[in-house]
C-alpha cells in the first residue's frame, strides 16, 4: 500500500541535506542524530567484542583465542560500552532531542557548545580506538594500578587518554542541560510540573559536571605515571595504587546513576501514556531522582570491600549502598501504582518498559547481596558481579533506551514503525538477555571467575546457555536496525501525537519545524493528566 502525501509542513529535516548542513549543525535536534548514529556504531563494536567472548566461552578449552587477547577483547568492548555507548546514550541522543521540547525552548541555551561536543565526543572515542588498531588494551576497562600504571605494555596510554577526551564532551553536555532547564522553560513550566524525563536529565547533569572531572584527572594521572614515572600510583615511590581505586570508583559509581537515571525518566513517561493514568506519586518520584544524585557520590567503597580498607569503612559503605537502594525502591513501587488499574495497552515501548521493570528490579535485589559485606567477599570478581552489572546497564538502561527510541521515532523522524515487528524484537531481547545473564549468577554462586577464558569442565553447561542466549539477544538487538531502518523510507507518516500522550514535545508537528514550536507554549497544569486528555478527546 502507497504512504499518503508527506505533510507540507517545513521541518527541521528538510532544513539542509548535504552532509555539511548536518556536520556543522546547531540545532539540537540534528545533533541528537549525530550522536545517534555515532552511538549505534559503537553499540555494535562493543557488541562484536562481546560475540567473540562469548563463541570463546562456550566450550572450556580457550581454543579460539589466547589468553592475553581475550582480555583485549574483555577491556574494548568494557571502554566502549561503557564510555562510548552507555554513559552518554540517552543524555546526548533522546535528552538532545527532547530537553527543549519538553520545555517549551527552541533550543538547549549554548546550541554551538552543543555541537563542539559531538566533535568532542568523536576525537577523545577515535583517539581511544587507534589504541585498539595499534594491538590493543589488556587492562580491563577499569585500568587498575599498578598493572595498568607500570606492568602493562599495550597501549594503555592512548586509550586512557582518549577516555579523558570524551569526559569533556560529557561536562559540555551536562552545563549545556543544567543552564537550558534553569533559564529556558516555558511561561508557567514551574519545577513541580516538569516532567519526570526533564528531572532525569537534569539530575544525571549534576552528576556529569560534579563527577566526570574526577574521572578525567585519574586516566591523565595513569598516563603521566607511564610517561614520566612520577609515581602517584607506584608504592615503590611512595605512591598507592589503592588511591586510584578511590578516585575511579568516586566517578565509576556515580557513573551508574549517569546511565540508569535517565533510562528511569523515559520509564515514567511511557508507563502513564500506556496506562492511561497520571503517574502514581508525582513528586516522590522527582524527590527520589535528586536523592539517588545525591546518594551516588556516598557508596563508591562497596567496589572495595576485598580490597584491604578498614572494616568500619566496609560497615559505613554497605550502610549507604543499602540506603541508596530505598529511592530507586520508591520509584519501582510508584511505576506499579501507576500500573494498577489502568487501561494498560502493550504497544513496543510499553513491551520494553515493563522489560525494564523487571530486569532493573531484578537486577537492583542482586546488588543488596553485593553491598552486604559477608556475601560480597564470597562473590566479589565472579561471575555474579557480571550478571548483576549487566541486569541495570544492559537489561535496565539499554531496554529503558529502546523503549524511548520506540516511544519518540514518530516525533523524531515523522514516521511509523511496523508494530508487531517492533513487539516481537522485544520479546526476542527479553527472552535473550535472560538466557544469557541469569546462568551468569549461578555460575558466580558456583565460584566461576570472571576475565577467565578458559574454565573447569563443571561450569560448561552455564556457559553453553549463556552463549545460545547471547545469539538470541544479538538477533534481537539487529532486528530494531532492518524496520526502523525500513520505515525512515517506507513506513506511514506520523501524526502529531499518535500515541495521545500528554507533554509539550507532542503539541508540535512529527518532524517538529526547525525552531521547535510555532508560538511559544504556555503551561498551565500539572504533567500526565491523562483523564483529562481522554474526556478532551
Amino acid at each position: 500500500m502507497n504512504a499518503p502525501a508527506a505533510p507540507v509542513a517545513p521541518s527541521y529535516l528538510s532544513e539542509g541535506t548535504t552532509p555539511v548542513s548536518w556536520l556543522l549543525t546547531t540545532d539540537h535536534k540534528r545533533i541528537a542524530w549525530l550522536y545517534l548514529i555515532s552511538l549505534t556504531a559503537f553499540f555494535f563494536l562493543g557488541g562484536a567484542m562481546a560475540t567473540l567472548m562469548r563463541i570463546e566461552l562456550a566450550t572450556p578449552a580457550g581454543d579460539l583465542v589466547s589468553d592475553d587477547t581475550y582480555n583485549r577483547l574483555f577491556t574494548i568492548h568494557g571502554i566502549v560500552m561503557v564510555w562510548f555507548f552507555l554513559v552518554p546514550s540517552i543524555p546526548a541522543t533522546l535528552g538532545n532531542f527532547l530537553l527543549p521540547l519538553m520545555i517549551g525552548a527552541r533550543d538547549l541555551a549554548f546550541p554551538k557548545l552543543n555541537l563542539a561536543s559531538w566533535y568532542v565526543f568523536i576525537l577523545g572515542s577515535l583517539f581511544t580506538l587507534s589504541a585498539v588498531v595499534a594491538g590493543g588494551v589488556d587492562t580491563g576497562w577499569t585500568f587498575y594500578t599498578p598493572f595498568s600504571s607500570i606492568y602493562s605494555n599495550s597501549h594503555v596510554s592512548a586509550a586512557a587518554f582518549g577516555v579523558f577526551v570524551v569526559g569533556f564532551s560529557t561536562i559540555m553536555t551536562g552545563i549545556n542541560f543544567i543552564v537550558t532547564v534553569h533559564k529556558l522553560r516555558a511561561p508557567g513550566l514551574t519545577w513541580f510540573r516538569l516532567p519526570i524525563f526533564v528531572w532525569t536529565i537534569y539530575a544525571t547533569s549534576l552528576v556529569m559536571v560534579l563527577s566526570t572531572p574526577v574521572l578525567a584527572l585519574t586516566l591523565i594521572l595513569i598516563v603521566f605515571d607511564r610517561l614520566f614515572g612520577i609515581g602517584i600510583f607506584d608504592p615503590g615511590q611512595g605512591g598507592d595504587p589503592l588511591l586510584f581505586q578511590h578516585l575511579f570508583w568516586f566517578y565509576s559509581h556515580p557513573a551508574v546513576y549517569i546511565m540508569i537515571l535517565p533510562g528511569m525518566g523515559v520509564v515514567s513517561e511511557i508507563i502513564p501514556c500506556f496506562c492511561r493514568k497520571p503517574l502514581f506519586g508525582y513528586t516522590a518520584v522527582a524527590l527520589a531522582t535528586m536523592a539517588i544524585a545525591l546518594f551516588g557520590f556516598l557508596v563508591w567503597g562497596h567496589h572495595m570491600f576485598v580490597s584491604g580498607q578498614s572494616t568500619y569503612a566496609g560497615v559505613v559503605f554497605s550502610f549507604l549502598s543499602f540506603c541508596v537502594a530505598i529511592p530507586s525502591a520508591i520509584k519501582v513501587f510508584n511505576w506499579s501504582l501507576t500500573l494498577r488499574k489502568g487501561s494498560i495497552t502493550f504497544e513496543a515501548s510499553m513491551i520494553y518498559a515493563l522489560g525494564f521493570l523487571a530486569l532493573f528490579t531484578f537486577g537492583g535485589l542482586a546488588g543488596l547481596f553485593l553491598a552486604s559485606l559477608a556475601v560480597d567477599v564470597d562473590l566479589h570478581d565472579t561471575y555474579f558481579v557480571v550478571a548483576h552489572f549487566h541486569y541495570i546497564m544492559v537489561g535496565g538502561m539499554v531496554t529503558a533506551f529502546m523503549a524511548g527510541i520506540h516511544f519518540w521515532w514518530p516525533k523524531m523522524t515523522g514516521r511509523m514503525y511496523p508494530e508487531m515487528w517492533a513487539r516481537v524484537a522485544a520479546a526476542t531481547i527479553f527472552i535473550g538477555f535472560n538466557l544469557t545473564f541469569f546462568p551468569q549468577f549461578v555460575l558466580g554462586v558456583l565460584g566461576m571467575p570472571r576475565r577467565y577464558h578458559a574454565y573447569p569442565p563443571e561450569f560448561a553447561f552455564w556457559h553453553e546457555l549463556s552463549s545460545a542466549g547471547a545469539v538470541i539477544l544479538a538477533i534481537g538487538y539487529l532486528m530494531p536496525l532492518f524496520y526502523l531502518g525500513w520505515s525512515l523510507f517506507a513506513g506511514r507518516f506520523a501524526p502529531a501525537n499518535p500515541w495521545r500522550a500528554t507533554g509539550l514535545e507532542w503539541q508540535t508537528s512529527s518532524p517538529p519545524p526547525p525552531h521547535n514550536f510555532e508560538q511559544m507554549p504556555q503551561v498551565t497544569s500539572k504533567p500526565y493528566q491523562y483523564e483529562l486528555k481522554d474526556q478532551q478527546s
